[in-house]
């Protein structure tokens, strides 16, 4: 089973860390088999992050990201080249994202410490013929993630029936890989396609 960490932000947005740092400590301080960087409106993070980990030959991959502000909430929009516009209705960015071929994740849902979906959104994007969220992230140690994990997984088991996914939020170093992802193989190809079939499955340790 691959691990990876699809939620990390680097100083391109609010990030401590920039994109070498980040990949340095990945590569020598985690057994991540992917990460996603998701900076705060902006794919380009994960963009260089990507380029600069094939350059340097690094053992993990790199998925392009970028956490969307919508007016409902945050999106993480992962496998994507261009970054989504900002402050659309959840419906057309999810759109967008799927436009790219890229896959949207609910991030930390439900909490009430940052602008996230609530259960009111996500309870109408769930029976809506219309785009929906291909993930919902239940493994995030923040404190935003980390307070409404609980019903979240209740919500989604009861009602939303997303595939799971983990990703640490981390603005800081030390963060990275503390919230994860696992799923069967070990690369960024074999991941989305857990995603896609369900098999991935959220885990998170203490920040």
């Amino acid at each position: 089973m691959g691990k990876a960490d699809l939620h990390i932000h680097t100083r391109v947005s609010d990030g401590m860390a920039n994109v070498s740092q980040v990949l340095e400590y990945v590569e020598h301080r985690t057994d991540l088999d992917v990460i996603a960087i998701t900076d705060h409106e902006d794919a380009l993070g994960g963009l260089l992050a990507r380029d600069l980990a094939v350059k340097r030959g690094y053992r993990f991959e790199v998925i392009v990201g970028a956490e969307i502000t919508t007016l409902q909430g945050h999106v993480l929009a992962l496998f994507v080249e261009q970054t989504p516009p900002s402050f659309r209705r959840v419906e057309s960015t999810l759109e967008m994202i799927h436009t790219q071929g890229g896959l949207a994740v609910a991030p930390h849902p439900l909490s009430w410490l940052t602008w996230s979906l609530s259960a009111r959104t996500l309870n109408r994007l769930a029976g809506a013929n219309g785009p929906r969220f291909d993930a919902i992230e239940l493994g995030n140690p923040s404190p935003a993630g980390l307070r409404t994990a609980s019903k979240a997984r209740s919500m989604n088991t009861a009602t939303w029936g997303l595939p799971e996914t983990g990703g640490s939020d981390a603005h800081h170093l030390g963060h990275v890989g503390t919230g994860w992802t696992t799923f069967p193989g070990t690369t960024a190809a074999d991941l989305r396609e857990a995603i896609r079939e369900g098999t991935t499955a959220a885990r998170m340790s203490a920040y």
